[in-house]
């Protein structure tokens, strides 16, 4: 493996990062969104990007705001599973849209499927937050952040 900039090195030499990263990532928080929707929100896309050190602390963060395992273990088949609301679905699909924008650059029909459980407020935020996990995972991913987890 290379020798990559450790993730603590990397704030270091570029606080501005994080900090900006952050005030968008504030937005959703601002907009009323509820917490464990967005932490469902942050696991999906960093599942969908491969992100293991976001998936890592997301999960986490989700329990201790009292969602459970068994529906984090669902939320990459969240479709399929019963135990999603109906704002968390369209969080997700949302979610989903803009982490995968290549592949069909988010049609109208997803848009207003998405859209229709949120303010506009909500949704600018859910968007803001999603962008912002979208570029910790680009961060992340290529630099290796080490995850805390302990062998089986």
């Amino acid at each position: 493996m290379t020798n990559r900039i450790p993730s603590q090195t990397l704030m270091k030499l570029q606080p501005a990062v994080a900090q900006n990263l952050k005030a968008i990532d504030e937005t959703a928080e601002k907009a009323g969104l509820e917490p464990r929707l967005i932490m469902l929100e942050k696991l999906r896309a960093s599942q969908i990007n491969g992100c293991v050190f976001c998936v890592n602390m997301h999960s986490r963060d989700a329990r201790k705001l009292g969602d459970h395992q068994e529906r984090l273990d669902l939320v990459p088949v969240w479709r399929e599973a019963p135990c999603f609301t109906a704002r968390e679905r369209s969080a997700l699909e949302w979610t989903e849209a803009l982490t995968l924008i290549a592949q069909d650059h988010v049609p109208d029909e997803t848009y207003d499927a998405a859209k229709a459980p949120f303010t506009d407020a909500e949704f600018v935020g859910l968007t803001a937050a999603v962008i912002a996990i979208n570029s910790w995972n680009r961060i992340a991913v290529p630099f290796r952040f080490e995850v805390p987890v302990r062998a089986a």
